[in-house]
């Protein structure tokens, strides 16, 4: 049975678009602001500026000063958070009822006249914001470059996903007061954004509030980027051994996948799933529970516009060989990708993300950023809907036809981290 979370949609004369889904259930309301610019958006030379983005965001604008934004919201009741990653941009706020005019004002604000709060002086202080956050982030914990190095392994120069959100330092540094405001002009708008409402405000009620809040601004963005073409798996298997002072070894396997709209993408996390993710997973069944080689593994699937990531991480239990769990590994890749998932596997994977999806969408702030990811990527709020009738859906022989393409030992990008005591 299809879930039935009322969605009313509109897009205002400026491109705007406004998704609102009702929820009377408690006093309050998640604000979901999706901006579709992230990594992808950038050219070489001007990495990063999109994550700046989110930091220059909380720095003012034309009517609030430094620091106002988020003391207006919290003497509300209210909070904010933003994140980047390499599609969009997202800024969530969640306040009581009485204070939903007041943080529609404040978005509409900085999102419709930041420039005129955006100096040199915010510029150079945000900048160096950022440095910090990547030296404590990426540079100085264990483990912190191994996404930079499977987007330079899986993805090839020039292709969007090549470099990570954070940026180049380089390049952070050598971008001046014009770039970014230029950088801000062509994916800050109208045309580019999603508004969404989730919870006590009806649709009509959301609408107009846009309409009053942003319907005065100008589009000024440029065209959005096309999707590339969806890139095949790796030709032949690729790798990297670091050796660092970490707390133990680290076996990475990263893949490439279709792209979030292709309906192998969700086969593929399901298969992911099977391997690894669950307590009946194969990999944890074999490399956990009985050989004790491995204490703990995960594994991931990320839905992107220009090629996905599937991601198995292992970490080497003390005492053990790297290289043969890695063998290990490869071998039951290539058993799913041969006989598929077990009736069991396949169910517990179905069961799992029917259940992580749900809990999502049961929270006012990630339901509007679900609404905002499926307007933004399926061009279809509903699409939060019917997922999971895609999921149940399912089949194992689709399954193991995604696994036989997308996840074989011999499409995996590696990465291996190796204690330097050991070599």
């Amino acid at each position: 049975m299809p879930l039935d979370y009322p969605i009313a949609t509109a897009t205002l004369t400026n491109g705007l678009r406004v998704v609102v889904s009702e929820d009377h259930s408690v006093p309050s309301i998640s604000i979901s602001l999706w901006v579709d610019v992230g990594s992808r958006h950038e050219v070489a030379g001007r990495t990063g500026l999109a994550h700046l983005f989110e930091h220059l965001m909380f720095q003012g604008s034309e009517l609030v000063e430094e620091g106002e934004h988020m003391a207006l919201l919290m003497s509300q009741g209210g909070r904010a958070n933003a994140t980047t990653s390499f599609d969009r941009t997202a800024y969530v706020e969640s306040v009581p009822t009485g204070a939903l005019d007041l943080a529609l004002w404040l978005e509409a604000d900085r999102h419709g006249h930041l420039l005129p709060a955006l100096t040199q002086a915010n510029l150079d202080n945000q900048r160096d914001v950022v440095v910090e956050e990547k030296r404590q982030r990426y540079d100085t914990v264990p483990y912190g470059q191994a996404l930079a190095h499977m987007c330079r392994l899986v993805f090839p120069p020039g292709h969007p996903y090549h470099h990570t959100t954070i940026g180049s330092m380089d390049d952070l540094a050598a971008a001046t007061l014009e770039d970014v405001h230029d950088f801000f002009t062509a994916h800050y708008g109208p045309a580019t954004s999603i508004l969404t409402l989730v919870g006590d405000v009806t649709a009509q009620e959301g609408f107009d509030l846009a309409e009053r809040y942003f319907g005065h601004l100008v589009d000024r963005t440029t065209a959005r980027p096309q999707a590339k073409a969806a890139l095949m798996p790796l030709p032949a298997p690729v790798g990297l051994d670091l050796m660092e002072d970490v707390p133990s070894e680290r076996l990475y396997l990263c893949f490439r996948l279709p792209p979030v709209t292709d309906p192998q993408f969700l086969h593929c996390a399901l298969a992911l799933d099977a391997l690894a993710s669950l307590t009946v997973s194969r990999l944890n069944l074999r490399l956990v529970r009985h050989e004790e080689t491995v204490t703990g593994l995960s594994a991931s699937a990320l839905g992107l516009v220009d090629g996905s990531v599937g991601l198995l991480v292992l970490d080497i239990a003390e005492g053990a060989d790297l290289d043969d769990v890695e063998r290990a590994v490869h071998e039951e890749l290539r058993t799913f990708a041969e006989s598929g998932p077990t009736e069991q596997e396949l169910e517990a994977s179905r069961a799992d993300t029917e259940r992580s999806w749900l809990e999502a969408l049961a929270n006012f702030d990630e339901r509007a950023e679900l609404l905002s990811r499926a307007a933004g990527l399926f061009g279809d709020a509903g699409q939060v809907n019917h997922y999971l009738d895609e999921v149940v859906g399912a089949t194992a022989a689709q399954v193991t036809t995604a696994a036989a393409r997308w996840l074989q030992p011999q499409a995996a990008a590696t990465v291996r981290y190796r204690q330097e005591a050991s070599a």
